[in-house]
């Protein structure tokens, strides 16, 4: 069984305030709270409001004068996403819509199901793209086990050719299955874009993306869905904390 880890009080809140910023409630420079304030709304210790504000600074998400506070770094109107959790990945619901390409549909795909480690060669599919203001930066192909497409097949939102919605796939299966996604595993690698993908984009054939494959494991460690996903890499940001082993 996978075991699952508690977020830290540090990491909760630098989620919550990177939400914060990505949905646009601190504009490029504004200024956040204090450290002493948001102890207080939080009711955390501000030993833990720094370390917050520490991993911020480090992704760029902000950035520290003294003497002044903690500000909202200037993007220069650019849509850029940051991933480092499966928390992250569901906050894509907080300021992007998922729009329905090809729907979610039984079929036949040995790979797929080969790599959901499934009985039979029968998976889910479905194929859509992230947008931000109406401006699309990610394609996503998604497969699921049978079990848990047949739920999510019964959903307009996905299952509508164009249909829009503030939803994830994640998110769905948390919601409207049995399962829960405890853990994601990822390689990234750097693409020329096909042309379908080019054209879903809005970019041109032979454009470098990034593709991220990725795959989600419940608590129960049961691979529930893999995808493929190609990103504009302006729009990508992927962050990971590296420490260093005993000696």
């Amino acid at each position: 069984m996978t075991s699952v880890r508690t977020e830290a009080a540090y990491a909760m809140l630098a989620r919550t305030l990177r939400g914060a910023i990505l949905q646009g409630r601190y504009a490029d420079g504004a200024r956040l709270p204090t450290e002493a304030e948001l102890a207080t709304e939080y009711r955390v210790s501000r030993q833990t409001v720094r370390r917050a504000f520490h991993d911020l600074v480090s992704e760029g998400m902000v950035r520290r004068v003294p003497g002044r506070g903690t500000f909202a770094a200037p993007r220069g109107g650019q849509y850029l996403r940051q991933f480092g959790s499966v928390e992250d990945l569901m906050g894509l619901s907080l300021d992007t819509k998922l729009e329905v390409i090809t729907p979610l549909r039984r079929q036949v795909d040995i790979d797929a199901a080969s790599r959901l480690r499934l009985d039979s060669d029968v998976v889910y599919r479905i194929v859509f793209r992230r947008l931000h203001n109406d401006v699309a930066f990610c394609l996503t192909t998604v497969y699921l086990p049978p079990d848990i497409g047949m739920v999510l097949a019964e959903l307009p939102a996905l299952s509508t050719p164009g249909a829009l919605s503030e939803v994830t796939v994640i998110g769905m299966i948390d919601t409207h299955t049995g399962s829960s996604v405890a853990e994601a595993e990822q390689s990234i690698t750097a693409v020329a874009a096909s042309d379908p993908v080019a054209l879903s984009l809005d970019g041109r054939p032979g454009d470098p993306l990034l593709r991220v494959d990725r795959s989600y494991v419940d608590t129960a460690g049961r691979l529930v869905e893999l995808a493929t996903s190609y990103f504009l890499p302006e729009h990508y940001s992927y962050r990971v904390k590296l420490r260093r082993g005993p000696a």
